[in-house]
């Protein structure tokens, strides 16, 4: 129980699960309807619907009541049977994961493994490991877009590209679960086979709903895999009726938020929320340059163009007093940041900024950080909030219209 004052709100900077917005959480206070009630089997059948847009794709999105993992055993169980070999480049705590999940689901792994954490997928080796496999074993590619442990984004486009230049046939399968609706996502444009998403991150919605985003090719290799499956297979999941799209009872209070959520992304307008990523991504990078120039902590990330506009990992030396920022902000002031993860464990917090977040969220947590910097004795550059607070006000898009935005004066 947190022993700070309870005025005020919270803040929820991990990078998963995220603020939720007012109005995906008044959708989910609902009676449930009959999971045959034909408002409810439209508004789940828009759902799917309405994803494909924010993946890029025409291809069938298909939806499991899951967190993410479940979204990754999904797409490996109806792609890949027991003894097949699967790529998995190492260059974080998400991607060694998935590379675990695959081997206790019987496959085989290979793939380059990073020197350290601080940098994306190289596809100049992925493109190497497949020329390599001259066997053609490879049966898939598995590319985490964006690590959140690690605060590393990799280039799809350029690791699609490597694949097409080794001539190589193998599927190419995307963990898009810290990107998708922060960051343009172009499933058809890129070749990718198979893209898995979460509801819990930019998708603005609560844990509990993963999506796998399946184009033709995938459909054709599942189809001609014997793997048995139920729970995780496509075609049963491809059924018109909604209750066999959910393999079982529909998690309906999701959905509803889901719907609510979906809506928020179509007002608001893809362009316009990934331009806001961008932004708040920009300010939390200005402040930790600020605060790295003492020398104590400094962006995991190593090169600015693998930054992630999702989330921001922050190193420190371990047994620096950095390392009970965590614990600090939660307690003291009500902001709750995430920590490390395997081979960053003690050594990083991590400011998450995806999905239901603008600038004056984000300048509130930089603030309580760097208050935690003072109270912990953290040495770090001054005025790091400044510097956001300057980027922000140097990158304000502008208005939507021109009328006189002044208040008009009341008359009594």
């Amino acid at each position: 129980m947190s022993h700070r004052d309870q005025i005020g709100r919270e803040f929820l900077h991990t990078p998963g699960p995220t603020q939720l917005p007012e109005r995906v959480l008044a959708a989910m206070h609902h009676q449930p309807y009959d999971l045959a009630d034909p408002r409810f089997l439209e508004l789940a059948a828009s759902c799917h619907d309405d994803l494909k847009p924010v993946f890029g794709t025409t291809a069938d999105v298909i939806a499991y009541a899951a967190n993410g993992h479940g979204g990754w055993e999904a797409a490996l169980a109806n792609l890949c049977a027991p003894g097949e070999l699967v790529l998995v480049p190492e260059c974080g705590h998400f991607s060694r994961h998935w590379a675990e999940q695959a081997r206790m689901l019987g496959l085989e792994v290979t793939g380059p493994v990073a020197a350290n954490w601080r940098r994306a997928v190289d596809p100049a080796m992925v493109e190497a490991a497949l020329r390599a496999d001259s066997d053609r074993r490879i049966k898939a590619v598995l590319i985490v877009h964006t690590d959140t442990a690690t605060g590393c984004t990799s280039d799809l486009e350029a690791i699609r590209a490597a694949i097409d230049r080794a001539g190589h046939p193998a599927l190419y399968v995307v963990d898009a679960i810290a990107s998708l609706g922060a960051v343009p996502f172009e499933m058809d444009q890129w070749g990718i086979d198979v893209a898995i998403a979460a509801s819990q991150k930019a998708l603005m919605g609560p844990p509990g709903l993963a999506f796998n985003a399946v184009a033709p090719r995938a459909l054709a290799a599942a189809d001609a895999n014997p793997r048995r499956r139920y729970y995780w297979d496509w075609r049963r999941r491809m059924a018109q009726e909604m209750y066999l799209r959910f393999c079982g009872t529909t998690p309906e209070h999701l959905v509803f938020g889901l719907r609510e959520a979906l809506d928020i992304i179509a007002e608001t307008g893809l362009d316009a929320i990934f331009g806001r990523h961008r932004r708040v991504a920009g300010a939390v990078e200005a402040a930790a340059k600020t605060w790295a120039e003492a020398g104590a902590i400094e962006i995991n990330a190593t090169e600015p163009a693998e930054r992630a506009v999702t989330v921001t990992t922050i190193l420190h030396e371990p047994g620096s007093p950095a390392a009970a920022m965590r614990d600090f902000a939660r307690a003291r002031l009500g902001v709750a940041l995430g920590g490390g993860f395997g081979d960053l464990a003690g050594k990083v917090f991590r400011i998450g900024h995806m999905g239901w977040v603008n600038e004056p969220m984000i300048l509130g947590c930089l603030g309580a950080v760097e208050a935690g910097f003072i109270e912990l004795g953290v040495p770090h550059g001054p005025g790091g909030v400044r510097r956001a607070a300057e980027y922000l006000a140097a990158t304000a898009p502008p208005q939507p219209h021109s009328r006189d935005m002044r208040l008009e004066t009341v008359r009594r």
